[in-house]
């Protein structure tokens, strides 16, 4: 009897393996041919808008398109990455209509400049690709949730480079404290299919060398501890303030199309009043300077305020780029003014900030080793621990579900604040 169920089980084994290869190969071929298409139009809509200041102008414009087309597709009540996370963990579905809208909007509110991201973004695009052909091969509900987690996986390993971080970021971020193993394998393969198709099609990744690692030691242990109680706070106030802009802004503004054209005026004023552009689109060149160690102080407010000034009133793309930057010009003026590496604090503020509004410690160490490298090893591990802990239920998606309690062995069950 036992030999029969081992040779039950091995077979089941097999089928699963040759099963999930094949399909992840499909997903993770198409995820990662529409990311790299989706990133390439990103980065020309930012070289348009660099090139050409007066395209700011043409943001309320951009706005009333895309409230447009989301109502000619009937998507007005569409969710966004909630919506992805509720297809994931319950029986809501992911509209065909996803992937092509936030395709769209995104680079129509890259291209006026509005701030936002790509992976918040890809992980609606890469859904929407998993779910449709997960119906195209008539999965089961159960599988079609992998299928969804393997698009979500290809397009963000296509957009930023980081295959491993992708690939176990589908799996923890639906519902924390539990991983979805099953899916393990499956979006491993769709992740790295999908980064393979965008190195091939000559999109680098993204890469950011840390200088001045000092050794390890009980003071540098204690001032990261206190950085990473500080990422907590920021981390807080960056998901707060995001949710209550996007409340704010429906209580003020019923009407989507009065809302998104009052956003864009607010954000083009307050534009003009401090000078600069750098806070529009994905700032990638406030990630830049900040781990080089030459950030203004005040950058992280500045990016907070416009980042929930834009995506709040309807402007689309993702909140995990601008969190990015958000740690990484707070970890780089944290560093600044007490002399403690600019730089490493800058990446080590890119890693907690990241855990504090995704509540996803594995992923955000994953993707700061593929990031930054292993020489800051030890100092990412810590800041991410102590962020994660003390960020509460706070997060970016109102749909993530804490399983366990984050501070005792305990099952709550409750969704994020």
């Amino acid at each position: 009897m036992k030999l029969e169920e081992t040779r039950a089980g091995l077979i089941n084994n097999i089928h699963y393996f040759i099963k999930w290869i094949l399909i992840a190969a499909v997903i993770g071929s198409i995820g990662g041919a529409c990311g790299t298409v989706f990133s390439y139009g990103v980065t020309w809509a930012t070289q348009v808008r660099t090139e050409h200041d007066w395209m700011l102008f043409l943001m309320p414009l951009a706005g009333l398109l895309i409230i447009w087309m989301y109502r000619t597709f009937h998507e007005e009540g569409n969710r966004g990455t909630n919506m992805v996370i509720d297809a994931i963990s319950s029986n809501e579905k992911v509209t065909a209509a996803t992937g092509p809208l936030i395709f769209v909007a995104t680079i129509l509110t890259h291209l006026t400049g509005g701030s936002s991201g790509r992976e918040g973004a890809a992980l609606q695009l890469g859904g929407s690709i998993g779910n449709s052909l997960g119906n195209l091969m008539r999965l089961d509900e159960k599988d079609k949730k992998i299928a969804i987690m393997c698009g979500m996986s290809a397009v963000f390993a296509a957009l930023f480079g980081t295959p491993v971080a992708a690939g176990i970021f589908s799996l923890e971020v639906v519902s924390i404290g539990v991983l979805y193993y099953a899916a393990l394998v499956p979006c491993i393969f769709s992740s790295y299919i999908g980064v393979g198709i965008a190195r091939w099609a000559g999109l680098p990744g993204e890469s950011f060398p840390v200088s001045q690692v000092p050794p390890i030691s009980i003071p540098t242990v204690a001032f990261i501890i206190l950085l990473g109680i500080l990422c907590a706070c920021v981390s807080i106030c960056f998901c707060i303030l995001l949710h209550s802009a996007e409340h704010t802004y429906r209580k003020v503004f019923p009407n989507p199309y009065l809302r998104i054209l009052a956003a864009s005026a607010v954000f083009i004023v307050l534009t003009l009043l401090i000078g600069t552009r750098d806070y529009c689109g994905g700032s990638m060149q406030l990630i830049e300077g900040s781990i080089e160690g030459e950030v203004r102080y005040e950058a992280f407010l500045m990016k907070m305020l416009f980042t929930a000034i834009a995506l709040g009133a309807g402007f689309k793309g993702g909140e995990i780029v601008p969190t990015l930057c958000v740690g990484a010009t707070f970890g780089c003026t944290v560093g600044t003014l007490t002399g403690f590496s600019p730089s490493l604090c800058a990446a080590c503020g890119m890693a907690a900030l990241f855990a504090g509004v995704t509540n996803c410690p594995i992923t955000s160490l994953v993707i700061a080793l593929e990031l930054f490298g292993y020489e800051g090893m030890e100092y990412f591990s810590i800041v991410i621990a102590v962020s994660f802990a003390l960020s509460g239920y706070y997060g970016l998606y109102a749909s993530q579900k804490f399983v366990y309690s984050k501070i005792r062995t305990e099952f709550i069950n409750r969704k994020s604040n």
